[in-house]
């Protein structure tokens, strides 16, 4: 794939400033959502998507394409919104977020949405399942790779490490793991509710290439792509350090914005925001 970087990096920030008014006005028509986690992990969503994820949202199945699990399923809007940017869903289908009828649950389904790899909501369960389709990969003389994106709170899960050993201990460089490092859960601040210690030094003690970066920083977040998808000795990750509702003021690094929705008033003060 090739790059003119500075271009995709305009056309990525342009795709974020559509998917954060998307997401709001999906949380607030349904009256309920994860907004703050989905704005934190927005503009490296759109890097990956706009920059280095090989997809065709007129084949959503095609079996060549690499792939994106959210493990942190509670922020599938971010992933909805740019699923509808990138043609794989019909924009107005927005109005259909945890509706019954429509094909955007409340947590991401591989069986009705087009997209959509991993259904996901109970949390440690993503990087497994990378790890999974890296393997295959490899038996298959693939050079598909497997991205997950994970929750800092979703590391107080085991299986998360047990699959991180996993990773390591097959040489798995075609998964990419990126933490969301917002610093805040549902109950609080991830340092009172059980801290993570230097996570840098953790994922590098079981083996991995660790990259920490500024999650908002587009310059950042593209060359920490790049630099995973060029290592070639094992699994990468990138400990993307982000503010939990990015973009929105009176959201930004709010824990009340874990699980809200914005009322007609914060709808219209955070759509103006953005524009």
């Amino acid at each position: 794939m090739v790059h003119n970087k500075q271009q995709e990096i305009m056309k990525s920030k342009e795709l974020a400033k559509n998917m954060r008014k998307n997401i709001l006005l999906m949380t607030h028509r349904a009256g309920g959502g994860h907004p703050g986690g989905c704005l934190s992990a927005t503009d490296i969503i759109a890097v990956l998507y706009k920059c280095f994820l090989r997809v065709d949202p007129n084949n959503p199945s095609w079996v060549g394409r690499d792939y994106f699990f959210l493990s942190k399923g509670h922020a599938v809007p971010a992933q909805y919104a740019v699923l509808m940017e990138m043609g794989f869903l019909a924009k107005e289908e927005i109005k259909d977020f945890r509706e019954i009828e429509g094909r955007l649950p409340a947590y991401p389904s591989c069986e009705i949405t087009p997209g959509i790899d991993m259904a996901s909501g109970s949390l440690g369960q993503g990087l497994s399942i990378a790890n999974g389709t890296a393997l295959a990969a490899r038996l298959n003389n693939s050079d598909q790779r497997a991205y997950v994106m994970l929750g800092d709170g979703e590391l107080h899960e085991g299986q998360v490490w047990e699959a991180m050993m996993t990773a390591a201990h097959f040489k798995l460089n075609n998964v990419c793991a990126i933490v969301d490092y917002n610093k805040l859960q549902l109950d609080g601040s991830i340092d009172e509710v059980k801290t993570l210690g230097d996570l840098n030094a953790k994922w590098a003690s079981f083996g991995w290439k660790t990259i920490e970066i500024d999650g908002h920083d587009y310059e950042q977040i593209y060359n920490s792509f790049a630099e995973a998808k060029g290592f070639k000795e094992g699994p990468t990750v990138i400990i993307a350090h982000t503010v939990k509702g990015k973009g929105v003021s009176f959201m930004e690094d709010e824990v009340g914005w874990h699980c809200a929705s914005p009322t007609d008033e914060q709808l219209e003060i955070a759509l103006k925001e953005l524009s």
